[in-house]
């Protein structure tokens, strides 16, 4: 059958799963076949159908391998992919109840995201091993035959000399580390050279200190603290505790298969133009840079920067970002969307009742959902699992998505690795938490679990209370995060058991209104230009503040710009019509010049400056420079050189040229000017 224009096979695994053939054909609205042995004895279904060029969705995971060789002997023109319904589904205690969420999971992979642009990473294999004692020597040892391989004891750097050097020794202690594969670099103080006379121990020379060294992969055996925050996270950086010979061997596996060419995910997708991060170097959000744990994020003028080749791609940045300048890319949000949507709808449509949407990760909360189906009781019929490369990406309209379209109950599992890391994605989940609870829905409709234990998953997991689904909406992913946002919220107000009209949140949400002192505003507009969102506007005819309180996201520029200080911040939800409008703040008549009557600025303004200015020495006294304060542009400036100034010395002289003379032009007035000679008393000679 297809799926989407897709070939779909299922398979029972050789009967291990309770498959309704015909419920499941119906769910998926067409004639299916249940295979019992797809990858071992009837493979050669799968053969035929790719030399026909086919797309084929296979119900099995775990033999991906075999399917894609099998794929590939056969033609290369169709395109494979991939479904998990066995430990999702099939091998579950409630695996009998299961059609409509096969059905579901089924809808969902059908729709494909594309592919995340890559990063190109080069490692020659220069390494540092850095390491205590003989330990460390032993492990550089094992390297140098593949890599390039340097060695730094920390001190005193006590170790028996290598028989043959085979590598440079030093004895340092590194400061700082910074860099990802192919481009580390460290700080080391300290840095002395072995002699190469040391007998019974190393001996070294003189220490120096601050040398840069740069390496493209970092093997730590020192068992401190990691050199680099989020280290797990970071490629090419290897830490393992020198105490567990297994995990040093598995960081110098590792460290050998570092040498090429690699790619590596963009994960975040950046529009620097939506930044909210500062405007005229005044601060206001630092959301993603709170929580990057790899220093990724850094400030770069009026927005921030992304350094992708650091970014290790745990998604906190674009869960809390308020205005979707940052994104996650793997998924993006518009596929993420789609599935949600699907699932959803044919889950309800194949006869599913209370969905609980499970979001986990695609490593460590697979293999728990897999423990958990091979162990244990399984996933229940209602819970539909949707993996997401990172559960730290998880953002709240996402959440909001998932309830609007259908679900009972949102869950996010994170791994216990993760557990430093969830401040983020805590905070979007309890935004919808509060927003449901009200709105009457309850509480629980959405929550974050943090667990190991396949037991204990599935425990939470059965243990959750039925809880009556909101209608379904079936609006498309089309817009931006916040017009997106807005549809599923409204869409839950609007049959919400208790609807109210404004609802608090917490700290740091990115919703609510902002409350101005009306009596300290002078109606600079400061916060206007600052605005990163167009929430707060003015009237280019007159005085006027307005705001829209659906476009604020709560960055603070408002408040951080007003050289007033008479904004503050209100985080809260606020589902009235109204607040898709701009209503006005604060307006005010212009001020008018006294000497043109122009207007310009507000009475308000003017009268506050004229008040403070009146008792300067520069003013005091001078009736008339207090009265230009009053006057417009131009009439102050026309003002200010008609009228007599205090510093002025009187009229300068009228120049007289040889002309004036000789014309008579300079008249008595010159001759009145002229000096007069004291003479000695007499008539004069003749």
């Amino acid at each position: 059958m297809s799926e989407q224009g897709k070939r779909l096979f299922v398979c029972s695994c050789d009967g291990t799963m309770p498959l309704d053939a015909r419920g499941l054909g119906r769910a998926c609205g067409r004639e299916l076949h249940v295979h019992r042995q797809l990858c071992r004895g009837e493979i050669a279904n799968v053969a035929d159908a790719a030399r026909d060029g086919a797309d084929l969705l296979i119900c099995c995971t775990q033999e991906s391998p075999l399917f894609d060789e099998t794929v590939a002997d056969a033609g290369p023109d169709g395109t494979v992919s991939y479904v998990n319904i066995r430990e999702h589904a099939g091998w579950s205690g409630e695996a009998a109840k299961a059609t409509p969420k096969i059905a579901a999971l089924i809808a969902a992979a059908a729709i494909e995201a594309p592919p995340a642009r890559t990063l190109s990473f080069t490692s020659a294999g220069r390494t540092l091993v850095y390491g205590v004692d003989d330990d460390a020597v032993a492990a550089a040892a094992q390297l140098a035959g593949r890599l390039d391989v340097t060695l730094i004891l920390i001190p005193p750097g006590d170790a028996v000399p290598p028989r043959v050097t085979g590598f440079p020794v030093f004895r340092g202690r590194i400061d700082a580390a910074s860099g990802r594969l192919g481009a580390f670099a460290v700080t080391v103080d300290g840095l002395a050279a072995a002699d190469p006379s040391s007998r019974a121990g190393l001996a070294y020379g003189d220490g120096a200190k601050g040398v840069e060294m740069t390496f493209d992969i970092v093997v730590d055996l020192s068992g401190g603290a990691a050199l680099i925050g989020a280290d797990e996270k970071r490629d090419g950086y290897l830490r393992a505790d020198p105490a567990s010979p297994a995990a040093v061997q598995k960081a110098l596996f590792d460290a050998s298969d570092m040498v090429g060419e690699f790619e590596k995910p963009i994960y975040v997708a950046y529009d620097e133009a939506l930044c909210a991060h500062s405007r005229s170097r005044v601060t206001g959000c630092t959301r993603c840079l709170d929580l990057c744990p790899v220093s990724a994020i850094a400030p770069d003028g009026d927005h921030v920067a992304i350094d992708q080749e650091i970014c290790a791609g745990c998604g906190a940045c674009a869960s809390v970002c308020p205005t979707g300048a940052a994104s996650y890319a793997l998924p993006a949000t518009e596929p993420l969307y789609r599935r949600l949507r699907t699932m959803l709808r044919t889950y309800r449509d194949a006869g599913g009742d209370g969905p609980v949407v499970l979001f986990h990760d695609t490593r460590e909360g697979e293999a728990l959902i897999a423990m958990a189906a091979r162990f244990g009781r399984g996933l229940p019929a209602n819970v539909l699992p949707v993996a997401l490369n990172e559960v730290t990406q998880l953002s709240f309209d996402i959440v909001a998505a998932a309830l609007a379209y259908g679900a009972a109950r949102v869950v996010a599992m994170a791994p216990v690795q993760a557990r430093d890391r969830l401040d983020g994605v805590a905070g979007q989940i309890a935004i919808a938490a509060t927003l449901m609870e009200g709105l009457g829905y309850g509480a629980g409709r959405a929550e974050l679990i943090v667990e190991a234990d396949p037991d204990a998953l599935c425990d939470a997991l059965y243990a959750l209370d039925p809880a009556p689904s909101v209608p379904p909406s079936g609006f498309l992913p089309m817009g931006g995060r916040r017009s997106l946002t807005g549809l599923s919220l409204q869409h839950l107000y609007e049959h919400a058991p208790a609807p109210a009209e404004t609802l608090p949140l917490a700290l740091g949400a990115p919703f609510g209104a902002v409350v101005v002192d009306t009596e300290g505003c002078t109606l600079c507009l400061a916060c206007v230009g600052a605005c990163p969102t167009g929430a707060l506007g003015d009237n280019p005819d007159a005085p006027m503040l307005t705001f829209t309180e659906q476009a604020c996201v709560q960055c603070g520029l408002c408040r951080a710009t007003c050289p007033e200080k008479v904004i503050a911040l209100e985080p809260r939800f606020n589902f009235a019509a109204g607040a898709r409008q701009a209503v006005t703040l604060k307006q005010e008549e212009p001020h008018l010049c006294v000497s043109c009557g122009k207007p310009f600025g507000t009475k308000s303004a003017i009268e506050r400056v004229v008040e403070k200015l009146a008792g300067h020495s520069m003013f005091a006294g001078d009736a008339g420079a207090i009265e230009r304060l009053r006057m417009c542009e131009e009439c102050r400036v026309l003002a200010q050189f008609t009228d007599r100034q205090q510093m002025a010395a009187g009229s300068r002289r009228v120049t007289r040229t040889t002309e004036d003379y000789i014309s008579g032009a300079a008249g008595d007035d010159e001759a009145d000017d002229a000096p007069r000679s004291r003479g000695n008393g007499k008539d004069g000679l003749h």
